[in-house]
């Protein structure tokens, strides 16, 4: 019997020998630095430092970018090293990762995208199940939807993190595709479309033209809404390519959010008392919530202190403070870090200038 390259090109097959050549030496040069990797696990322990340092991870990753020569896309130089970090990691101290599950959901793709696929996941019924299995220690880290390009925040996750007492360590943003999942390959005899209500505001238009006369049916989470669809045919569900995999589900209608450019940004929070907060890494974010008198000129007054020292302000939001009062908190995302000495002054002045004030977070972000 003639060998499976008996009959390939003589070039071609000595370039994929090659490359299986390579492909060995990449593989002696992963256990190198796994063997590192371990080494710096120990003297971690010895320190008692954290295993998961974000903005070590981010300097790693961006001095890489800078010094990628080519052909290798740049962009796909995060991906490649996250995932040979995450393996690296997971030799030093299994690291837990709450999200909003079942499994297949954009928060999962999510936690996946930032840590590797070398976690342990901890699926959660709710956002606020997250917060619950990151503050009591179930979990690690928890990611958790903050905000939807289309539908702007997500109500629940901003008023959590007024009560829990989490921070963020780092965000991740997904372009998200929303499809139409079934049992049956077809869209015809639906009864109901199950999802997560983002993802029913999401795809508004595209149901109001395709299925006018179905019910719209809220869910805990788009993966649940395809659990649900794969036991009963009439219903559908809007989630991802993932989560139809995951239930043996027909993609009927690919792509169908009214907004094709549709992303939704996550927060990674963690206890301050397991992980520390990132030091500086030279492109941070700072995220506050803070709260005003209600007296003439307020709002004003508490930008004023970021104008001076040549902070900028990358978001606002306000939120309703449920006190009667007609009082608001605010949102608001900063450029720079704590340690930087016109971050710090101008946070020192801008408390002072608040009834409420809270630092949510601060952590390195990509500028790439």
């Amino acid at each position: 019997m003639s060998s499976p390259d008996a009959t390939v090109d003589p070039e071609l097959l000595a370039l994929r020998q090659s490359i299986d050549a390579v492909d060995r030496e990449l593989l002696a040069l992963l256990n190198r630095r796994a063997d590192l990797a371990l080494t710096v696990g120990e003297i971690k322990k010895r320190q008692g430092s954290v295993v998961f340092r974000p903005e070590r991870e981010a300097q790693v990753i961006d001095g890489l970018k800078a010094a990628n020569p080519g052909p290798l896309v740049t962009a796909s130089v995060a991906p490649i090293w996250r995932e040979i970090m995450s393996a690296c990691r997971a030799l030093e101290t299994p690291t837990r990762v709450a999200f909003l599950g079942p499994a297949g959901t954009f928060s999962e793709e999510a936690a996946l995208g930032f840590f590797g696929s070398s976690i342990v996941r901890v699926p959660c019924a709710s956002i606020d199940e997250v917060m619950h299995a990151t503050t009591s220690g179930a979990a690690d880290f928890g990611v958790v939807p903050v905000e939807n390009s289309t539908e702007g925040v997500v109500a629940r996750s901003l008023d959590l993190f007024l009560t829990t007492p989490l921070f963020i360590i780092g965000e991740t943003s997904l372009i998200v595709r929303q499809n139409l999942l079934r049992r049956i390959d077809s869209a015809q005899g639906v009864a109901a479309v199950c999802a997560h209500p983002q993802a029913l505001a999401q795809c508004h238009r595209w149901l109001s033209h395709h299925l006018p006369d179905c019910e719209r049916r809220p869910v805990a989470s788009n993966a649940e809404g395809a659990r649900l669809a794969s036991l009963d045919p009439t219903l559908a569900a809007i989630a991802s390519v993932r989560a139809g995999s995951e239930y043996g589900l027909h993609v009927v209608a690919p792509a169908i959010q009214d907004d094709a450019h549709n992303r939704t940004r996550f927060a990674i929070v963690t206890h301050p008392d397991r992980h520390p907060a990132p030091k500086a890494s030279g492109h941070d974010c700072t995220g506050l919530v803070v709260s005003v008198t209600n007296r003439p000129g307020a709002v004003h007054d508490m930008l004023v202190p970021l104008k001076n020292h040549g902070v900028s302000m990358s978001r606002f939001e306000s939120r309703p403070a449920r006190s009667g009062q007609w009082e608001y908190y605010f949102y608001i995302d900063v450029e720079g870090h704590p340690d930087e000495p016109r971050v710090a002054a101008a946070l020192t002045e801008l408390r002072n200038a608040c009834a409420f004030f809270k630092i949510l977070g601060t952590y390195p972000i990509d500028v790439h």
